[in-house]
């Protein structure tokens, strides 16, 4: 295992037939969107398992309605940043040919990558948590009734704790992890079950690439230590040399 080296990964990307991106909260740090689990991260300030729960959302929809209109309107700052739109580069010369989330800020989709899945939701859309009416943002924001039942909870379309994954996002990205020469995962801990599973799952080589690495990650085949913008910018480089 090694903690240095963007030209190796551009090597790697080279001969890889099938790559499969599986990226975190620290892929959208850089675009204004903290993460969870550093020191400076929404975990730090508000406990999610207070706010990001189904009893939240039943209980005391106040505090839950509050949380997720903060961050929406917090997003309408963000831009993709440099490595998501070289993610969508990639993907459209073949480099890459999944990328799967654990965001649900719909960055990547912004960048222009469009063979993805989202496993835990986009915060973009919204349904009526009682009878799964689609909703709209306007009502979630306004707390408007489901059109359908006449229910008062409106929620974005993100996966609470507790909740199972979407089928079809969690089947795509696992058909392509298992189908993959190569995985690179990309500005997440690894700590959310089930996706922190899927880099396992893979027959290919695993490329771990974060701002902080610790020595949780030595089943990898290879770990770059640094930002995600930044580590991408420089083995795009790489690549463009070539």
């Amino acid at each position: 295992m090694k903690t240095s080296g963007t030209g190796k990964l551009a090597e790697m990307l080279g001969r890889s037939k099938h790559t499969v991106v599986l990226t975190g909260a620290g892929m959208s740090v850089e675009s204004g969107i903290p993460d969870f689990r550093s020191p400076s991260g929404w975990w730090r300030n508000i406990d999610p398992l207070t706010v990001a729960t189904i009893e939240a959302l039943e209980t005391n929809y106040e505090l839950f309605h509050q949380f997720y209109t903060a961050r929406i309107k917090g997003l309408d700052s963000c831009l993709p940043h440099e490595g998501h739109h070289i993610l969508a580069t990639w993907e459209e010369r073949g480099l890459v040919q999944r990328v799967a989330t654990q965001n649900v800020d719909g960055l990547h989709l912004r960048a222009g990558t469009r063979h993805i899945d989202e496993l835990h939701g986009s915060i973009h859309t919204f349904r009526c948590h009682h009878c799964q009416s689609i909703a709209t943002k306007e009502q979630f924001l306004n707390k408007t009734s489901c059109n359908t039942c006449q229910s008062n909870f409106i929620r974005p379309n993100v996966v609470l704790f507790g909740e199972t994954l979407p089928q079809e996002a969690w089947t795509n990205a696992l058909h392509h992890i298992q189908q993959a020469q190569l995985v690179v995962v990309i500005g997440t801990s690894l700590q959310v079950y089930p996706v922190s599973q899927l880099p396992s799952m893979t027959r290919g080589q695993t490329v771990y690439l974060n701002k902080e690495v610790s020595g949780n990650h030595r089943e990898f085949d290879f770990v770059i230590e640094g930002s995600a913008k930044e580590m991408l910018k420089e083995v795009n480089k790489v690549i463009l040399a070539n």
